[in-house]
């Protein structure tokens, strides 16, 4: 149990108030049941940690079970893309199970219901049965089919079960409380007709258990403890415990049901209806575009699994659902990786540089990997008489708090010499294209010298520019232009696509990057965190910009 004076989210104190009533901690069991009908987003990281969180905490074993009862929009490849998300977050689930492997005890669970007279077929159609259920104000009335026999029931069920009627035509439905003030108890479906093949039963199966039916029995098989799910769950919980009351045996575990809030997340979406949209409307390229909240999308664009969770953490689990900012989720991702990724130079918008007074030669300087790492060591990066810098970072005249390099002016070169600009070559347009400087040879860094500790205000990152490995560089932003796109009622979510979201460029790296491996994470010097996309080959380099060093969409909102 918990000690004493640890601060515990509601969740928690459930769980310790169990074990203070009764439980003991060998009963403890959790599960996380995604539905495989799409990617994971990162509202499903909450309930991850959440759940393998409670399970590291009590040493209890975990579940991941794929509440599979829908064959239309479910597949393999979500399985597999679940499986892989949980994994790289690094937790580990004690058994794998399907909702699927249960459709046999289901039915035969549905058919006892049939034989009680507490479950009923009904022949009405979708539009009927929406019409005498009522209003949350009136009452529903019952179906004209209500009061079938049993042998009937049962002949129709079987009949549903080995493919006899077409989609549409029959619904098998728990008989409860048409007058009841839970919609949900007025009579819910248990199954439904569908003539769809199954990514795991293949087309054994012509019913297909509703959700609610499922959800509490599968807890039951699999003896979990404490059923946790989302607020818009909590209307459900009556007809949870009432599908529980009638398969449960006393001597074995009951599970229970709590509900927590939906934790939003800014400038994006997560409904899966709408993330597909995206992917089929082509506005992204595929479910892991780094544009995308999905997990996967963000192990593209370079999160951590630490972030995502200390991020998680940070949010905390609520009674009220919330809309987080997504510039949060970027701090944590940036306080970690400046843990973690070695600094490199690359410059993506290059302004040729010559330094009139120094040879043809070469040199290769000592430079830091991670001044925030101890153990990173020290690398070596080529330094020429041609250099790239950013175009940004030179301006013919600027006023006193430009520290970058003006005419005149002096600045260091990251890990090397100090230089000044003396003169500049425009094109026929006036646009600057090449800035002639002149060095100091005795200001070299880490030279021990005088010279070398002369301070200027200000330092530049640089490449040589016969040393520079040529890149792809995608430059990510927010996918919408709103922070809730699509919450407003007179608008489709889609008007606000940003269609700034992304840039591609060729960037000009270091030659330390020529090998980079798929995944590694850098930080480009004076410009942000970037990552090695998928798509790099032997012949290509590709960097996906994970986020930048500073939040600059709050210096936006602050002009606005």
């Amino acid at each position: 149990m918990n000690e004493v004076g640890e601060s515990l989210n509601f969740i928690e104190h459930i769980v310790e108030e169990d074990l203070r009533n009764g439980y003991s901690e060998k009963d403890l069991r959790f599960r996380f049941p995604p539905e495989p009908n799409g990617y994971l987003h990162i509202g499903h990281a909450s309930s991850i940690c959440l759940n393998f969180g409670l399970g590291l905490r009590y040493n209890a074993p975990v579940n991941l079970r794929f509440d599979d009862t829908n064959p239309a929009k479910e597949e393999q490849e979500y399985v597999d893309a679940i499986k892989k998300d949980v994994e790289w977050l690094g937790y580990s689930w004690d058994t794998e199970r399907y909702a699927s492997d249960y459709f046999q005890q289901l039915y035969d669970w549905a058919t006892a219901l049939i034989k009680d007279g507490k479950a009923y077929v009904d022949s009405q159609s979708s539009e009927e049965m929406a019409k005498q259920k009522g209003t949350p104000t009136e009452a529903g009335v019952d179906s004209p089919f209500r009061n079938r026999t049993v042998a009937e029931n049962i002949a129709l069920f079987e009949g549903m079960k080995r493919g006899d009627f077409a989609e549409g035509t029959h619904v098998l439905r728990a008989k409860i409380d048409m007058k009841s003030s839970n919609m949900l108890m007025r009579d819910p479906i248990m199954y439904r007709v569908l003539h769809k093949e199954h990514h795991r039963t293949n087309t054994d199966w012509c019913i297909y258990p509703m959700y609610d039916w499922t959800h509490g029995e599968s807890d039951y098989i699999e003896q979990v403890s404490h059923s946790l799910c989302t607020l818009e769950f909590a209307m459900h919980r009556e007809l949870y415990d009432w599908f529980l009351d009638q398969v449960t045996d006393s001597k074995r575990m009951r599970p229970k049901q709590r509900e927590f809030a939906r934790r939003n997340l800014s400038h994006t979406v997560v409904s899966k209806r709408k993330l597909l949209q995206l992917v089929e409307q082509n506005v992204v390229k595929g479910w892991d575009d780094p544009r995308m909240p999905t997990i996967s999308g963000m192990r593209r664009r370079g999160f951590t699994p630490e972030s995502i969770k200390n991020f998680v953490n940070t949010i905390g689990i609520a009674k009220r659902e919330n809309l987080i900012d997504v510039s949060l989720l970027e701090f944590h991702v940036r306080e970690h990786l400046n843990k973690i990724a070695p600094r490199v130079m690359g410059v993506l918008n290059p302004l040729k540089l010559v330094i009139l007074n120094y040879d043809e030669g070469e040199e290769w300087l000592e430079a830091e990997n991670n001044p925030e790492d101890e153990s990173a060591g020290f690398r070596k990066v080529p330094f020429s008489k041609e250099l790239y810098i950013e175009k940004e970072d030179f301006k013919e005249e600027a006023n006193r708090k430009f520290f970058r390099l003006k005419l005149g002016g002096e600045v260091r070169l990251k890990n090397g010499y100090i230089i000044k600009a003396e003169s500049c070559t425009k094109d026929t347009d006036g646009n600057i294209i090449e800035v002639q400087c002149t060095y100091d040879p005795k200001s070299k860094s880490g030279s021990g010298t005088a010279e070398s500790l002369r301070k200027v205000k200000g330092t530049l990152h640089w490449v040589s520019i016969k040393h520079a490995v040529e890149a792809e560089v995608r430059l990510y932003d927010r996918l919408f232009t709103d922070e809730s796109p699509d919450t407003h009622k007179d608008k489709d979510f889609m008007e606000f696509i940003n269609p700034e979201s992304l840039k591609v460029i060729t960037g000009y790296l270091e030659p330390s990057l020529k090998n980079a491996q798929i995944g590694d994470r850098v930080q480009f010097q004076r410009l942000g965190y970037f990552c090695v996309d998928p798509d790099t080959s032997s012949e290509k380099l590709v960097f996906n910009r994970t986020v930048g060093l500073r939040d600059v969409w709050a210096k936006i909102q602050q002009r606005t």
